[in-house]
């Protein structure tokens, strides 16, 4: 999900919700901790050099009650954070979030929250390291 999708869906939304993919949901007391812009350059296993980037949203729960994040704050944070890290609305999201480890997830949205989603590692090189096709 893209930064300009996430910012429109908090424009739409009363309440803030984010599910797990085990269909568990964050409790509703976690904050933001932290929006940030996250470079990665790399070298493949074929040897390709490689830039990527995107918009890191952590999670984080408090046995803080009383003060839930609402979507309005969230867009002011989003947009302080684009304004000082140059934050561009086309970048996609991931969220960190810990559970029994620290977990990096995709965002979607559905039914009136947002969901994690599962993000895989892959082979980027597989034409070069010999890695057969799936049939």
């Amino acid at each position: 999900m893209k930064l300009s999708e996430v910012k429109e869906v908090l424009s739409r939304l009363e309440t803030l919700g984010f599910q797990l993919p085990t269909g568990e949901m964050v409790p509703g007391h976690f904050h933001v901790t932290e929006v940030g812009k996250i470079h990665k350059h790399f070298i493949d296993c074929g040897g390709t050099v490689r830039h990527e980037e995107v918009v890191s949203f952590q999670l984080w729960e408090a046995n803080d009650y009383d003060h839930r994040l609402h979507p309005e704050k969230l867009v002011h944070i989003i947009e302080l954070s684009q304004k000082v890290l140059e934050i561009e609305d086309s970048l996609e999201v991931e969220v960190e979030y810990q559970g029994t480890t620290i977990g990096k997830y995709g965002l979607a949205f559905d039914e009136g929250h947002f969901l994690l989603t599962t993000k895989m590692t892959d082979c980027l090189a597989k034409d070069q390291c010999g890695v057969p096709e799936k049939k």
